[in-house]
C-alpha cells in the first residue's frame, strides 16, 4: 500500500515539476487517446450490418459475411500483393537511402554545410502530395514533361508515363525516399552521435581508416536503432501510403495493375457503395496481419538479436 502511494506521490511530484513538458505531450496524448483507443469498439463494425441510425448496439450482427468483400473480389489478390510490393520498396530503399546519409553527413566536417544540408533534406518532408503531384507532373507528362524532352534530345521515343504501369512502382519508390528518406537520416544521424567517442579514438589508435570504423564501429552500434524502425515499418506492411498513392495515381484505372493497394480500393469501394462495415472488416484485416508481422519479426529478431527486438 505505501509503495502504491508513494508512486502516485511521485507521479503528481514529477508533473509538478515538469509541468511544460507534459503541457507540450498533451496533445498528443488526446490526440491518440480518442483516435486511437476511443475508436476500438467501434470494431465491431466489421462484424455488423451497421445502421447509423441504431448505432453499433442496435445495428444487425452478420458474422464474417463482411469479410467477403474483399476476399471474394477478384481484385484482392491484385491489390494485396501491391500493398506488400510497394511498401517492402519503400522499407528497404528507403532504409538503405537514409543510412547512406546520415553516414555521409557526420563523416562530413563543415558544419555549415551540415547543416544546410540537413535542412535541404527535410524540406521535402514537409511537402504536400499534391503539391507533389503537379511537380511530378511537370516531370512525366506526355507533350511538356522533362523526361520525355530528355529522351527526345537524346534520340528516344516520348513515353506516355500515365498509362504505363509497369514504371510506377520505380516512380513512387523514389518519390517516397525523396520525401521521406532526410528525416529517417535525421534519426539515425542522432544515433550516431551518441556513440561514445572513445571508441573511435581507440580505433585510429590501433591504425584503422573513416571507412573501416565506419564498418566496424558505426554501422554496428546503429543496427538496433535500423532494426528496430524497420519493425515498426513492417507493423504497417499492410497499409498503404493512401496520401501518396491517390494524390499521385487518383482514379487513373490505366495504372491500378501495379498501383492500387488495399487503402484505395476500399476506399473506391466505400465512396460507391458507401457500407462502412466492410470498411473496417478490410481494416480489421490490416491490423491483424500487422501484428502477426511485428510479432513473428520480433520473435525472431529477439532469438538471433537481442538488442534490436522491441520487447
Amino acid at each position: 500500500m505505501n509503495k502504491k502511494r508513494r508512486r502516485g506521490f511521485g507521479m503528481l511530484s514529477d508533473i509538478r515539476r515538469n509541468g511544460t513538458s507534459y503541457l507540450l505531450v498533451l496533445p498528443a496524448m488526446a490526440y491518440t487517446f480518442i483516435f486511437g483507443y476511443m475508436t476500438y469498439p467501434y470494431m465491431i463494425i466489421a462484424f455488423q450490418r451497421f445502421n447509423y441510425m441504431k448505432g453499433i448496439f442496435g445495428s444487425e450482427w452478420v458474422g464474417f459475411k463482411n469479410f467477403e468483400f474483399f476476399f471474394r473480389s477478384n481484385k484482392a489478390f491484385a491489390v494485396t500483393f501491391n500493398t506488400l510490393f510497394l511498401n517492402l520498396l519503400f522499407i528497404v530503399f528507403g532504409t538503405l537511402a537514409a543510412l547512406a546519409i546520415s553516414l555521409i553527413l557526420n563523416e562530413l566536417r563543415k558544419k555549415l554545410f551540415v547543416k544546410i544540408s540537413q535542412s535541404m533534406m527535410l524540406f521535402p518532408n514537409f511537402i504536400s502530395w499534391i503539391v507533389i503531384s503537379y511537380v511530378l507532373y511537370a516531370f512525366f507528362s506526355m507533350d511538356m514533361g522533362v523526361v520525355n524532352k530528355m529522351l527526345g534530345t537524346l534520340g528516344f521515343a516520348p513515353i506516355n508515363w500515365y498509362t504505363e504501369a509497369q514504371w510506377w512502382p520505380a516512380i513512387l519508390t523514389v518519390m517516397h525516399v525523396w520525401k521521406g528518406a532526410g528525416m529517417s537520416a535525421i534519426i539515425y544521424l542522432a544515433t550516431i552521435t551518441g556513440i561514445d567517442e572513445t571508441l573511435y579514438e581507440a580505433a585510429e589508435i590501433d591504425g584503422a581508416n573513416r571507412w573501416q570504423m565506419c564498418l566496424r564501429i558505426t554501422i554496428p552500434l546503429m543496427m538496433p536503432t535500423v532494426i528496430i524502425l524497420t519493425l515498426l515499418s513492417i507493423g504497417k506492411i499492410m497499409y498503404g501510403d493512401f496520401g501518396m498513392i491517390y494524390a499521385l495515381i487518383g482514379d487513373n484505372g490505366t495504372l491500378y495493375s501495379t498501383t492500387d493497394i488495399i487503402d484505395t480500393y476500399v476506399f473506391r469501394s466505400l465512396r460507391q457503395i458507401g457500407d462502412p462495415s466492410e470498411a473496417m472488416a478490410v481494416g480489421l484485416f490490416q491490423s491483424v496481419v500487422g501484428f502477426i508481422l511485428v510479432f513473428g519479426t520480433n520473435a525472431i529478431t529477439r532469438k538471433y538479436f537481442k538488442d534490436g527486438a522491441l520487447y
